[in-house]
């Protein structure tokens, strides 16, 4: 078995890691203890989760709770759950107790691997029923169901934003893809180690890192979660060549105080940006600093992860676009779901091995999601002549001011412009004149003197006074998903008491 820079990868979860196992190299490192974790010490341990499962009679494709943060054992439950045949059911630890019950008793799990520092929350959101997974003996002969690459393989819960959060599924071929996507986009080599530090229960940490690890033969050096004053350190002492991140991580390094050795600059060939827009200032001010190119991507948690992607340098990277497709078609499709010719804007759509099997038990959702076998994104975009796509804005995130359509990311890099400015979002407020108007909220770095009038001030300098924000609030921490992306339709509710002026 090999990665193939055209095709898909066959078979299953189980047969990458019967193959990584003949291997048997160094699969994670994790940078807390220095500890390792071979492919062959993984696949033993998977196997005996694995049989352990079936005896116990739970049914092939059936859903099995993961409340892990990043770590050896979750990551062998991960395994475990994948190499039986089971759907790892991954419960996002930052959801909160409703979103997490919600996801416990709609996914039909019996049974959960719950961390010790999970155990209060699983405890307060667990159906009756449900019980923890308990090692028992090692079972004296393996007893595994059949697994082919169209069967369940992972159940990861949206962020639900609005309404309630919607089960994806995807199979064993679909996971694999986001893992291959990754690995050819961005040239992954069995020399590569990539630094994790985005949860395993986002498909980030999930299918960037962790399948991309399994198909392209690497490792993966894992933090159990990110710190800024410890992540160049764990860069250099892991020896990773490369790290998947968010924008907000970006930001927060680049006003750090920490900068990489020499060494770590030299073998670190790339850091890639995910989950939502980077700003072109920061992404500049963050390679000057720190002499590490930036690839800015794109994915979906339907879309097992990547879906765009820049080149790697020497490749034209173009600053404000998350790239091209890797390994699936993109499109952007009108008000009639028909492609467009390039430069119109439309929806952003997305085909290919990778895109999710459907939403667990939601019929309703997994059609309107898909015209025929498009997936429809929700984002806003053009394609250039060159491929690459630029996206400019969410169906579901756009202001509608006196009937002119205003994309809040505009407002975010004019204000990502100032030097203070760690983490920034423009959003939407009811308004009596115009129906809605442009508020945004800031949060600075530490010391930091710049006023909410300064900032709008430069707005209105970059983008007119009509899409600037009436109010720039500071606050001391925007809402953030579980991978550090920002939430900007809570900001309305967080910011609920402050109410706007006509």
């Amino acid at each position: 078995m090999r990665l193939d820079q055209d095709t898909p990868p066959k078979g299953t979860v189980r047969d990458w890691l019967d193959h990584r196992a003949g291997e048997d190299g160094i699969a994670f490192i994790f940078t807390d203890d220095g500890a390792t974790l071979r492919w062959s010490e993984l696949r033993a341990e998977a196997a005996q989760i694995a049989s352990q499962l079936s005896m116990a009679g739970h049914a092939k494709g059936e859903s099995v709770a993961i409340l892990h943060p990043n770590g050896r054992a979750g990551v062998i439950a991960l395994y475990g759950a994948l190499y039986g045949g089971f759907r790892a059911t991954m419960i996002n630890l930052a959801a909160g107790r409703d979103a997490i019950a919600y996801a416990l008793e709609h996914s039909d799990a019996r049974t959960a691997f719950v961390h010790e520092s999970a155990a209060e929350l699983f405890d307060a959101a667990k159906p009756a029923a449900m019980t923890r997974f308990v090692a028992g003996a090692i079972p004296a002969a393996t007893v595994l169901h059949d697994v082919g690459p169209q069967d369940h393989a992972l159940l990861m819960y949206t962020s639900g934003t609005t309404g309630r959060p919607k089960g994806v599924v995807h199979t064993h071929a679909s996971l694999l893809a986001g893992g291959w996507t990754t690995s050819i986009a961005h040239g992954l080599r069995p020399v590569d180690r990539g630094l994790c530090v985005l949860p395993i229960y986002h498909i980030n940490g999930l299918c960037v890192s962790v399948m991309g690890a399994l198909v392209s033969g690497g490792s993966i050096a894992m933090s159990p979660k990110f710190s800024a004053g410890q992540f160049w350190a764990d860069a250099g002492a892991s020896g990773a060549t490369w790290f998947s991140v968010v924008p907000t991580i970006i930001s927060h390094l680049l006003h750090g105080a920490n900068d990489p050795d020499a060494i770590t600059r030299q073998r670190l060939r790339f850091g890639r940006s995910a989950s939502s827009a980077l700003a072109p200032d920061v992404q500049t001010a963050f390679e000057t600093r720190f002499d590490v190119p930036i690839v800015e991507t794109m994915g979906l948690t339907e879309t097992a992860a990547q879906i765009l992607s820049n080149p790697l340098p020497p490749g034209v990277r173009k600053i404000g676009s998350p790239g091209v497709a890797y390994g699936n078609e993109v499109a952007i499709l009108g008000a009639d779901l028909r492609p467009c010719l390039p430069e119109v804007e439309g929806e952003i759509a997305i085909r290919g091995p990778n895109v999710m099997l459907e939403y667990l038990k939601n019929p309703e959702a997994t059609a309107g999601t898909f015209t025929g076998d498009w997936l429809r994104t929700g984002d806003l975009g053009r394609i250039d002549a060159d491929g690459y796509v630029y996206v400019t804005g969410r169906l579901k995130e756009l202001i509608i001011k006196g009937g002119e359509n205003i994309a809040p990311r505009e407002i975010d890099e004019a204000l990502y412009s100032h030097a203070d400015v760690i983490e920034a979002a423009a959003f939407a407020r009811p308004c009596k004149s115009y129906g809605e108007r442009v508020e945004a909220a800031v949060r600075l770095r530490d010391g930091s003197d710049v006023s909410g009038g300064d900032l709008r001030q430069i707005c209105v300098e970059r983008v007119g006074a009509f899409k600037a924000p009436d109010v720039v609030h500071i606050i001391d921490e925007l809402p953030k998903g579980p991978s550090g992306k920002i939430q900007r339709l809570k900001l309305a509710e967080v910011l609920g008491t402050l109410e706007p002026s006509d």
